[in-house]
């Protein structure tokens, strides 16, 4: 199974946890594709995109949550690599099969993410969007994988976390 780890962190040196999750996922037989390293300008070559995805079995978001949602590249990216006729709609089934996997890093801790909590929301009802996503494109939505109160963690946790991370996205079956 071939996967493809896209870390999408505006300032990947700066962070901790998916710095740590990023250089972890680099010692195994997988695609890490840092977005802003790749396109600094925001300029995505939509092809090679879509080739790397082609080439794929497992798909991985990796981020940290930003305003409830995703940063802005990944966004993007899913306006412009995603396309009708490619990734859904009429002959748009390049996706078909492949499997989502959201790796996701929250500051808050995991009670701030529960009805009546300070953000109100469940986790998984702010990553509602990225689940329709998958099924619009046919992918299988996989459980995401995440940590919260990365503000808080100590180095022991944060590379405990990171070798959780990795063998939760490689121990995935098809």
């Amino acid at each position: 199974m071939k996967t493809l780890v896209i870390v999408v962190h505006p300032n990947i040196e700066q962070s901790v946890i998916n710095k740590a999750w990023a250089e972890e996922m680099e010692k195994h037989d997988v695609t890490v594709h840092r977005l802003y390293e790749v396109y600094p300008d925001e300029k995505l070559d939509v092809q090679k995109e879509q080739e790397l995805l082609l080439a794929h079995d497992r798909i991985v978001f990796q981020f940290p949550l930003y305003w409830y949602s995703t940063p802005s590249l990944l966004k993007k990216w899913m306006d412009e690599v995603l396309t009708y006729g490619w990734a859904y709609g009429t002959g748009g089934d390049n996706l078909h099969g492949k499997q989502l996997l959201i790796a996701l890093s929250a500051a808050g801790p995991d009670t701030s993410y529960v009805a009546g909590g300070y953000n109100n929301y469940t986790i998984s009802e702010l990553l509602r969007p990225l689940q329709a996503t998958s099924n619009l494109i046919g992918t299988r939505y996989i459980t995401p994988f995440t940590v919260h109160g990365v503000r808080f963690l100590s180095e022991e946790q944060v590379q405990e976390s990171a070798e959780r991370y990795v063998q939760y996205v490689l121990n995935q079956k098809l």
